[in-house]
């Protein structure tokens, strides 16, 4: 119930800012493809009739930074917001165009340098086909009247174009990059976008067993541990750079292109 109170409150502050000029609000990412983990942000896909203003992008940045916490165990989630024009994806071109992303692990930046500006995102591939899958509206139309479908080709691209961010955090964001290499591997290997969880169960036993315990122990946390909880032994920090050129040498195998 505090998960669906906060979701509406974001729904809200968005509809509050922007009014008329949604055109639709969905959920994307964990909380409709497998279910809310106890790390898990509240992701929000809004479409608009056009792009924000600086008055407007300032009024939901503050909304935002007072509606999302840390994600800390019995505090408020973490919200990921997304907004996008709806001519940026209909029809459907890539690499599309945010108008503002708003994510917690940017607080201190948005602090100091004030609101997001629009920015080119592969990942909106990720985020639309998630949504459309979903069909988890929270205001307005079902996502799949609002968002054209993405090409198989778009959303590989978009999966490749996310490597060099996950390998700069993969000792700093450890869980979420080893995840979310192994979702990558999962989605070009069988065409589907499956919950961390389930990208894990795929890739296990197509590893080395030598380099399995890594992705074991992250599937472990994702499932059962806030970040703030999350620990990593010096054995399997050790594994963890050997774990992830293993994973890109099959990346680079099924590839496109």
């Amino acid at each position: 119930m505090r998960d669906l109170a906060q979701v509406r409150e974001v729904v809200r502050l968005v509809e509050r800012v922007l009014g008329p000029e949604v055109v639709g609000v969905c959920a994307h990412g964990s909380g409709v493809l497998g279910g809310l983990r106890p790390a898990s942000d509240l992701d929000v896909l809004a479409v608009t009739r056009r792009r924000m203003n600086g008055p407007e992008r300032r009024a939901l940045l503050d909304g935002l930074l007072a509606v999302s916490g840390p994600g800390a165990p019995g505090g408020p989630r973490a919200v990921e917001l997304t907004v996008v024009v709806h001519s940026e994806v209909r029809p459907w071109r890539f690499p599309p165009t945010a108008d503002f992303l708003y994510g917690e692990w940017l607080r201190e930046e948005f602090t100091a340098g004030g609101p997001p500006a629009p920015r080119p995102m592969p990942d909106l591939a990720l985020l639309v086909t998630t949504a459309r899958a979903g069909a988890h509206p929270l205001s307005g139309p079902p996502p799949a009247r609002v968002l054209d479908p993405v090409p198989p080709a778009d959303l590989a691209r978009a999966c490749v174009a996310a490597l060099p961010e996950l390998l700069a955090e993969l000792h700093d964001d450890t869980r979420n990059a080893v995840l979310t290499l192994a979702r990558v591997w999962t989605k070009l290997a069988t065409g589907e976008i499956r919950p961390k969880d389930a990208a894990a169960d795929w890739a296990l036993p197509r590893l080395p067993p030598g380099l399995r315990p890594v992705l074991e122990h992250a599937r472990e946390l994702y499932l059962t541990r806030h970040y703030s909880e999350e620990t990593w032994s010096a054995e399997l920090t050790a594994r963890v750079r050997p774990y992830a050129d293993a994973v890109l040498a099959e990346i680079d195998r099924l590839r496109p292109g």
